[in-house]
């Protein structure tokens, strides 16, 4: 699994959501600023992370965006999986994304793609945008 800049640009401006939660709506320029983002580009990411209910938005004076949930309740995973796909490091050993592949052919293969999978999918899944923002 390689994660896009998209994906890690999403993460970035999360965590920065979740550590700002309390100031309200928060505009794209400043996540965009604070986190060396292209604002352009952050905008693309946010509309995103709307449609599929991560965040809320405002506009007009005092608008901006927020979490539309809690941190706590938004895993790496998810968010991950969003905006790159599987987890797995091959689809054929992918829960959510299953397509055969060369390695289908090899049990050894399987057992050890679907090991990394499975640890990288347990840390991911068990690790929240609360836990990143207090860190």
């Amino acid at each position: 699994m390689k994660l896009s800049t998209r994906s890690e640009y999403a993460c970035l401006a999360l965590i920065d959501l979740a550590r700002h939660r309390d100031e309200g709506f928060i505009s794209a320029a400043i996540v965009a600023e604070r986190q060396e983002i292209p604002r352009q580009y952050l905008e693309q990411i946010l509309l995103i992370l709307k449609r599929a209910g991560y965040v809320r938005s405002r506009r007009g004076t005092g608008g901006g965006y927020r979490l539309a949930k809690d941190p706590s309740a938004i895993s790496m995973a998810e968010v991950i999986r969003l905006l790159d796909g599987a987890l797995a490091p091959v689809e054929s050993v992918s829960r959510y994304f299953y397509e055969p592949t060369p390695i289908s052919r090899s049990p050894a293969l399987l057992e050890v793609f679907g090991a990394i999978r499975d640890f990288v999918s347990e840390k991911m899944e068990s690790t929240t945008f609360a836990d990143l923002a207090a860190e």
